[in-house]
């Protein structure tokens, strides 16, 4: 019978890499200050002293060479995780990531899977300044031959890793840098989850906020001040960018009339838009009101405090955009001319 146990979502990554290398001596972790040092953000302190050099490599700072051995050993049948300090790093890794990762499996004509998780900080709000604190998660959901999971929770943290790594293809999992001091509980023998659906974390009836990652949390405290003003919000978080869960997304939808989406990321192109896109085509007849969105400002992340956190979407922001779509007047779409709807 499981029991629930205190944790935290950084122990949640590490107890799922080092089940993982238990149960399967072909999965090993390589980057940069993984081994001594314990990773950037300690998620793998601890491993060197279990596992030893061989599966716990620490590599130079170079995330091209390092990540394009990665694929090199899982086109070998290996199991590597690839750990990037921050998203932002990955950029130097984009030619390996992009035109071999992703690539490779179509190429070949379906020959050479890339069974490759590579880890990555994604998001602001610990003053790292704009070079470490974007959040690109959207960006790398645009690109085909990629699986792009965003773990919020606890149960996540702990089974989406397990689920990627059974995977055949390549998966990038952004681990929000605000989540890794998360406490909460977890049930002991918790163990994987999929890395296909989106989940509704709190129920609701007058508009769905969607979401996901480390804006998932202020968006479930924005829902109880709402609720606390008469306003039944409901959470979806996405969990997954790539493929985004479209059906779980568009019922809320149809359900509640009225949609916001929170995305830490800009605007300009983003997932927000992405998101945004799929509502018109899919649930375009279910709206009450034209889909908000509160997002990153279109600014390189600052590091004075108080302007990373005016950057940022915060829940006076989530709030108000919610209500601004509340007071919208409920499309009359009776009153169109039946001939112009076809």
């Amino acid at each position: 019978m499981s029991r629930m146990i205190e944790t935290t979502y950084r122990e949640c990554v590490k107890t799922a890499i080092r089940d993982a290398m238990h149960k399967d001596a072909c999965v090993f972790l390589m980057g940069e200050d993984v081994g001594r040092y314990g990773g950037c953000y300690a998620v793998s302190k601890g491993l060197l002293a279990e596992f030893g050099e061989e599966r716990i490599r620490d590599t130079p700072l170079s995330e091209g060479t390092f990540t394009g051995a990665g694929i090199g050993a899982a086109i070998a049948g290996m199991r590597p995780i690839v750990e990037i300090m921050t998203v932002n790093f990955s950029f130097l890794a984009l030619d390996q990531i992009i035109n071999n990762a992703a690539t490779l499996l179509h190429m070949s004509g379906g020959a050479y899977n890339v069974p490759l998780v590579i880890r990555m900080a994604t998001g602001a709000g610990r003053q790292l300044a704009a070079q470490h604190s974007h959040s690109m998660e959207g960006w790398y959901g645009h690109i085909p031959g990629l699986k792009v999971i965003t773990p919020a929770t606890m149960e996540d943290a702990r089974g989406m890793l397990w689920t990627a790594l059974a995977d055949p293809d390549p998966v990038l999992m952004f681990e929000h840098v605000l989540l890794y001091n998360r406490a909460g509980t977890i049930a002991d023998d918790a163990g994987p989850v999929d890395i296909e659906t989106a989940r509704v974390r709190r129920e609701g009836s007058d508009v769905s906020l969607l979401t996901y990652g480390g804006s998932l949390h202020k968006t479930l405290e924005a829902a109880e001040a709402l609720a606390e003003d008469g306003v039944s919000a409901e959470v979806v978080d996405l969990r997954v960018l790539r493929p985004l869960d479209t059906a779980t997304v568009t019922a809320s939808v149809a359900k509640t009339r009225r949609a916001v989406v929170i995305d830490e990321g800009w605007r300009s192109g983003g997932i927000s838009a992405e998101i945004s896109a799929r509502i018109m085509e899919h649930a375009f007849w279910e709206l009450d009101a034209p889909v908000d969105r509160v997002c990153g400002m279109e600014v390189p992340i600052p590091y004075p405090a108080h302007l990373e956190q005016a950057a940022l979407p915060q829940l006076d922001g989530i709030t108000a955009a919610a209500k601004r779509t509340l007071d919208q007047p409920a499309f009359r779409w009776t009153h169109l001319n039946a001939d112009k709807m076809i």
